[in-house]
């Protein structure tokens, strides 16, 4: 998140030090800062404080408590009333799970226009373009204090009887609705969408996008502004089904404590009246389901205990007092209420992170662990597993790992990664036998005489999942190109009861380097020629490398035989390219290379 140091200075009556000292400060305390530009600090804030922090407001505290610089005040510890209320509007909340709060505002003789020069300063600071004062001033509350708004134009909703209505529900399939963006939107029964109780009309989709049909306008007078608490998942998986992120869905899937709602309505709708004029008739609230108040504790003993430290009583509660947490202390043990907006506070270690982060963590010491009391007990299915997969690949077996998904099986898959395979696998044999009958189209670049494989994998068999151990080595191939192998399947258990002397005992394989090998075909050319008895392969095999140039990715011996005084060398040479699919004519004009390397030693071609 962007945060312009003007105006975070707003929340202190202390002059704060410069953007790139704040930078350090929060560094070193609380959030990573992606860079500075024009005393605008770019933000990383992390997905557990993106519930409190996603706002000026929660910069501003957690500098306060950093600092140890008093804010001027708190907008979320003032009190906030929503009254009167009005029966103008009706909310109606289909599913409170999925709204646990709407708060609103009906407010009349509104004149729209722009926003003055302070505000569009404000807003192009957070790289949003200047709408109109009415629709500003939801978004300046929204980056301020962390609360999304909508604003709803009154005179394009259908009154009944004098009223309004508002119903929170699933949309209907088939449905659409043109955004503010002036895109049209196809909504669906999964998508919770905010509709005109008096025609049933989706209005806007909930969390996420404001429809055009009640946009404020410059013709619009009287209004209802919009408080609301969405449901993180909710809102995630429509904003990600939709293609549409906004900066209220990017708040709201964080998600958000139902207490902001009436702070951010009311800060909204005085904002609104200073730049728009008009009157508040009067509020809603609908709270079905309210936030309960968290407590948590933690002792001087635990927080020493895991970080490493010997802070006092007084310490930790200086931290206490600088976070602003409401609590009792009894001997050295602390019961904190957690503050509303800090959904992260849940059990004891969280209160020792928030001591150990403002406290500064230079001042934890660097401590060795104590010793481990007593003999750690090895896994069986990890030291099996680790036995049989050192002694394959002494034997010359490389591992592989195959997909767990079937074409059929005891098991269906309820959420398929896609339509072809939807069952989970009852053996390895099958996946391995097709993973060997490619590897064998590669063996001569490869360099292998035989391609052996192995898996280490669960099977869901006769309604469990059981560890398998298969092996699959090639024996021949026919001149279809057919493989025939050996094949192995056997249950993980019944192999090598574990104890500590066999576990230091593990054969260790000797493996070459891993080397990535090009996408394109491969082309085997062969040549054998005479030569002196005492001339050697590698002799050979250092002229052709030299004279067959850079698409030689593989030379070596494959036969030798002895007649008088001459000895006879065929030699396998593996020509490919990196980027592109070689031709005959590429490896004939290299070939050609060799042979004349070869002649030109004396060497007699055969």
């Amino acid at each position: 998140m962007k945060i312009s140091r003007d105006w975070l200075q707003t929340f202190f009556e202390a002059s704060l030090p410069d953007a790139a000292t704040l930078a350090d400060a929060l560094t070193f305390h609380a959030f990573e800062i992606e860079g500075i530009e024009n005393d605008i600090l770019d933000i990383k804030v992390t997905p557990n404080r993106g519930h409190d922090c996603l706002s000026y407001r929660g910069i501003a505290k957690e500098v306060s408590a950093i600092l140890d610089v008093p804010m001027k005040s708190d907008p979320l510890r003032t009190s906030v009333s929503l009254e009167p209320k009005t029966d103008t509007v009706k909310i109606s909340i289909e599913n409170p799970e999925l709204c646990r709060r709407f708060t609103g505002a009906y407010i009349k003789n509104i004149r729209v226009g722009p926003s003055p020069e302070w505000l569009q300063k404000r807003l192009e600071t957070m790289g949003q373009k200047s709408i109109n004062n009415v629709v500003d001033a939801t978004n300046f509350v929204m980056f301020d204090m962390g609360q999304p708004l909508h604003a709803f134009d009154a005179g394009k909703l259908a009154q009944k009887n004098g009223g309004y209505s508002l119903i929170i529900h699933s949309a209907k399939n088939g449905e659409t609705m043109l955004g503010l963006d002036e895109k049209e939107y196809a909504l669906n029964e999964s998508i919770l969408a905010i509709a005109d109780g008096n025609t049933g009309e989706a209005v806007s989709i909930a969390g996420i996008k404001g429809g055009m049909p009640t946009g404020i306008d410059e013709k619009t007078t009287d209004m209802i502004l919009e408080a609301a608490n969405w449901d993180g998942v909710t809102i995630r998986k429509t904003s990600q089904a939709l293609k549409l992120r906004t900066d209220a869905s990017q708040r709201f899937e964080q998600v958000i404590s139902p207490e902001f709602s009436p702070f951010g309505l009311k800060a909204a709708a005085e904002m609104i009246m200073q730049l728009a004029g008009g009157e508040i008739v009067g509020f809603v609230d609908e709270y079905p389901r309210p936030q309960i108040k968290k407590e948590v504790r933690v002792s001087v003993q635990e927080v020493n205990g895991i970080l490493g430290t010997e802070f006092t009583a007084a310490d930790v509660e200086n931290v206490f007092k600088r976070l602003g947490f409401s609590h009792i202390q009894t001997d050295d043990v602390f019961t904190i209420t957690a503050p509303f907006e800090r959904l992260d506070l849940v059990i004891p270690e969280d209160l020792v992170e928030e001591v150990g982060r403002i406290m500064g963590y230079d001042k934890v010491p660097a401590t060795p662990l104590p010793a481990f009391p007593q003999k750690p007990e090895i896994n069986k299915n990890f030291y099996a597993a680790e036995r049989i997969r050192e002694d394959l690949m002494s034997k010359g077996y490389s591992e592989v790992y195959t997909s767990v998904f079937a074409d059929n099986g005891e098991r269906v898959i309820a959420n398929k990664v896609d339509g072809v395979r939807p069952f989970l696998r009852t053996n390895l044999d099958s996946g391995l036998g097709v993973a060997l009958t490619r590897n064998v189209r590669n063996k001569y670049l490869l360099g292998l005489d035989t391609v052996k494989l192995f898996e280490i994998g669960s099977v869901w068999k006769d309604g469990q999942e059981t560890m398998m151990v298969a092996t699959h080595a090639e024996t021949s191939t026919t001149k279809d190109g057919l493989t025939s192998a050996d094949m192995s399947e056997k249950p993980l258990a019944t192999f090598i009861a574990a104890t500590p002397e066999q576990y230091d005992a593990l054969p260790l394989s000797e493996l070459e380097r891993y080397q990535q090998f090009s996408r394109y075909p491969f082309i085997v050319r062969d040549i054998a020629l005479w030569v002196p008895a005492a001339t050697t392969p590698e002799t050979i095999l250092d002229i052709i490398r030299k004279s067959a140039g850079e698409l030689l990715v593989r030379s070596e011996k494959f036969d030798e035989f002895k007649k008088g005084d001459k000895t006879s060398y065929a030699f396998r040479l593996i020509f490919q390219s990196f980027d592109r699919t070689l031709t005959d004519g590429d490896a004939n004009q290299r070939m050609e290379s060799v042979s004349a390397a070869l002649k030109k030693e004396g060497y007699e071609i055969r």
